[in-house]
C-alpha cells in the first residue's frame, strides 16, 4: 500500500465548520463533508425543534443558479413539477428524473428578484448528487445559449431554523418580515445591509425557514439567530435530530425511499408531478406508471415492541412472505415508539398488519397512515 493510500481521508468543510467544533459537536463524514451529527444529543435537539427551534447546517447542499432567458424553459424540461407559471417569490418541490423514470434527485426550485430587479432560479439539490446534477444539467445548455449556469455551493452557506418559535423570534433580524412568507415562499432580503436569502421551507415537519447567504457570513448570521432566540430555548442541532424529524414527518430521503429505481409515482410523491402538457425527462415513464399504477407503494409502519426496524429489513406478510424492505426506521423522539417507512408490493400495500424481520427474529407490524407526525395548525 503506498503512503498515499494509508493517508487519512479529507473532508469538504462547510463555512461554519470551525464553529461546530469549537461548540463541541461530533463531527461525522457525509457526503464528502465533515458534518455535526449532534452537539449534545439528538433527543434533546430533536424535541427543542418541535418545541421551540434548532438550527441545523445545511450548507453541503448544492446550490445551483439559473440566470437569463430560457431559464424556466431549461428548468421545465429538467423537472418534474412545472416551472414556466412559477411566480417571483415562489418555491416548489419537484424531482429530476433519468428518461425511465428513476429519480436522480429531489430538489426545491426558487424564482426569485434581486434588489436590482434582474431575476433567476435557484435549484437546491442534495449533497450526495450535486455532481451527478451538474453534469446532468450540463448536455441541457447547448439548447439554452443565454443561460448562464453557476454552482454557487462553495460561495454561499446555507442555514435550516425550524420550530414553531422560529417565524417570531426572528421576524425582526431580517429588513424584510419573514413571517409574511406563505409556506414555499422566498425572497432576497438582508441581514444588517449584506444580503440573504429567506424561505419559508424545511425538513423537519415545523414551520420555520431557510436562509442562504454569503460563506464569509454564515457564522455571524448563525450566531445572530442564536442569540436572538436563546431565552426562546433555540439550540443548535446536527444531522441526526434531522433525520428523526424528518422521519416523523415522512419525508423521503434520496438513498433510502428516493433512488434511480424508485419513480415519483412509486414514492408517493403524485403531487410533484405536473404531467399535463409538458415534456420532460422521463414523463412518459412516469405517465405508464400512474396509468397502470405502481408495482410497489411507499407506507408507514408501527413494529410492535421497542425493538426499532431499520433500513434493509426485510418486510413480510403475516403468511411469511417477503413483500418488500424498510427503507427508514428508528425511534421516534416525540412519539415515544418506534417507527418505520417501507416498500412494499403494491398488492399487498393495503393489509393492516405485517411482520418484519430484525435482525433474524419477526416482530409484528401496524400499518398507518403517513406522516406520523404533524404539528398542529394555528
Amino acid at each position: 500500500m503506498s503512503q498515499a493510500d494509508s493517508s487519512p481521508q479529507t473532508y469538504a468543510q462547510t463555512p461554519l465548520g470551525d464553529w461546530h467544533r469549537s461548540a463541541g459537536a461530533k463531527m461525522v463524514p457525509f457526503a464528502g463533508y465533515e458534518m455535526p451529527i449532534q452537539y449534545e444529543s439528538i433527543v434533546s435537539e430533536h424535541h427543542a425543534c418541535r418545541n421551540a427551534a434548532a438550527l441545523f447546517d445545511v450548507s453541503h447542499m448544492g446550490r445551483l443558479r439559473f440566470d437569463g432567458d430560457g431559464s424556466e424553459a431549461l428548468l421545465d424540461r429538467l423537472l418534474t413539477r412545472r416551472v414556466t407559471d412559477l411566480p417571483i417569490g415562489g418555491v416548489r418541490y419537484g424531482m429530476v428524473c433519468n428518461p425511465d423514470g428513476g429519480i436522480l434527485d429531489d430538489v426545491l426550485v426558487s424564482h426569485l428578484k434581486t434588489p436590482s430587479e434582474s431575476r433567476y432560479h435557484l435549484l437546491v439539490v442534495n449533497a450526495s448528487n450535486r455532481e451527478k446534477i451538474v453534469e446532468w444539467i450540463k448536455p441541457l445548455l447547448d439548447d439554452f445559449p443565454r443561460v448562464t449556469f453557476s454552482d454557487r455551493t462553495e460561495l454561499t452557506a446555507m442555514i435550516a431554523v425550524q420550530g414553531p418559535l422560529a417565524m417570531e423570534t426572528c421576524k425582526r433580524l431580517f429588513s424584510f418580515d419573514p413571517s409574511r412568507l406563505k409556506y414555499y415562499q422566498a425572497r432576497i432580503t438582508d441581514q444588517f445591509s449584506k444580503p440573504v436569502i429567506v424561505s419559508r421551507t424545511g425538513y423537519t415537519g415545523e414551520d420555520g425557514f431557510e436562509l442562504v447567504v454569503r460563506a464569509e457570513e454564515a457564522t455571524r448570521v448563525w450566531e445572530n439567530v442564536l442569540l436572538a432566540g436563546r431565552d426562546a430555548g433555540f439550540v443548535p442541532a446536527g444531522l441526526g435530530a434531522r433525520d428523526t424529524l424528518r422521519m416523523e414527518a415522512a419525508m423521503p430521503l434520496y438513498g433510502h425511499e428516493l433512488d434511480e429505481t424508485v419513480d415519483p409515482i412509486t414514492a408517493g410523491l403524485n403531487f410533484a408531478c405536473n404531467l399535463d402538457d409538458r415534456d420532460f425527462i422521463g414523463r412518459d415513464a412516469i405517465a405508464a406508471v400512474k396509468s397502470a399504477g405502481p408495482r410497489r407503494v411507499r407506507i408507514g409502519l408501527l413494529p410492535g415492541g421497542r425493538r426499532p426496524a431499520r433500513e434493509g429489513c426485510d418486510v413480510l406478510s403475516t403468511d411469511g412472505q417477503v413483500i418488500g424492505k424498510i427503507t427508514s426506521g428508528g425511534p421516534s423522539p416525540t412519539l415515544g415508539y418506534p417507527i418505520a417507512m417501507a416498500m412494499v408490493d403494491a398488492e399487498h400495500a393495503t393489509a393492516s398488519e405485517f411482520e418484519i424481520d430484525i435482525r433474524g427474529k419477526r416482530s409484528p407490524a401496524t400499518r398507518v397512515k403517513l406522516p406520523f407526525y404533524r404539528r398542529a395548525k394555528k
